[in-house]
């Protein structure tokens, strides 16, 4: 694969792991479109390392706080259970249909487009919904309703949907604030695409060659450095614009995708 192109969906992947656009449709579409077929579809979870390490760069005092907090702070407990409890029906369900979504699913622009728009008008319709949020810091999330994210995230393993926009839609309307939801959603990350990375990676390692390696390499860097960015400003960026333009991107994609799926058939 021409290193360009690796260039390019790194690039993506870094960009748009946070974002409520869905990484993985973008991806996938973006490799339709350049005739790139990695083995098992094994580049496009994988690279997705180089975001995991965008958070934890950014977020290293955080996370260094929270573990030393752990044994003396109840309220520290109680979260990182939270994202623990969400993280599991992704992991069970993941692991039950992974064969089904990484050979179906994944090889159906059809389904990557309409996932695109509709999520961009459910996007849409939440963001202009007048909620009062109850919880205004991520650590205040409830047991209960961190599981129930959990449950949203799940609706990601369909590309085009988006890990980010489902976990922060199930967010909104249970409670929480834009800002509290997206700080969630990235805590969340952590060990949902740690586990899809190493799941992937057991599932698929005896297949890599060389150039496989290379370009998942290659990949990675770029996601982590594009990933650190985003993960720096969005926050800010999404309290003062909320979710509108992510929505539109959406639909502008999916659209487009649509349209040429219909010109020039799949």
């Amino acid at each position: 694969m021409p290193t360009w192109q690796v260039v390019l969906l790194g690039l993506l992947e870094g960009l748009t792991e946070f974002i409520p656009v869905s990484s993985t449709g973008h991806i996938l579409l973006a490799g339709q479109l350049l005739g790139f077929d990695s083995p098992g579809k094994t580049f496009e979870v994988l690279i997705q390392l180089g975001a995991i390490l965008a958070i934890l760069t950014v977020y290293f005092g955080k996370i260094l706080r929270l573990l030393i907090d752990i044994p003396r702070d109840a309220r520290t407990r109680r979260f990182v259970l939270a994202v623990l409890l969400a993280f599991l029906p992704a992991a069970v369900i993941g692991a039950v249909l992974h064969k089904f979504i990484k050979e179906i699913l994944f090889n159906s622009p059809m389904t990557i487009c309409l996932s695109l728009v509709i999520g961009g008008v459910v996007l849409l319709i939440v963001d202009k919904m007048r909620l009062e949020p109850r919880y205004h810091d991520a650590m205040d999330i409830p047991l209960g309703k961190a599981i129930a994210i959990g449950f949203c995230q799940c609706l990601a393993m369909i590309p085009g949907v988006s890990r980010s926009g489902s976990t922060i839609v199930g967010a909104l309307l249970l409670g929480t604030d834009k800002r509290a939801a997206t700080e969630f959603s990235f805590f969340l990350a952590m060990p949902t695409m740690a586990g899809a990375f190493a799941y992937d990676l057991m599932k698929n390692y005896a297949t890599l060659q060389a150039d496989d390696v290379r370009s998942i390499a290659i990949g990675f860097v770029v996601a982590f450095v594009s990933g650190v960015f985003v993960v720096r400003y969005l926050l800010d960026f999404v309290s003062r614009h909320g979710f509108a333009p992510f929505a539109w991107w959406r639909i502008l994609v999916g659209g487009i995708g649509l349209g040429a799926l219909l010109v020039l058939g799949a």
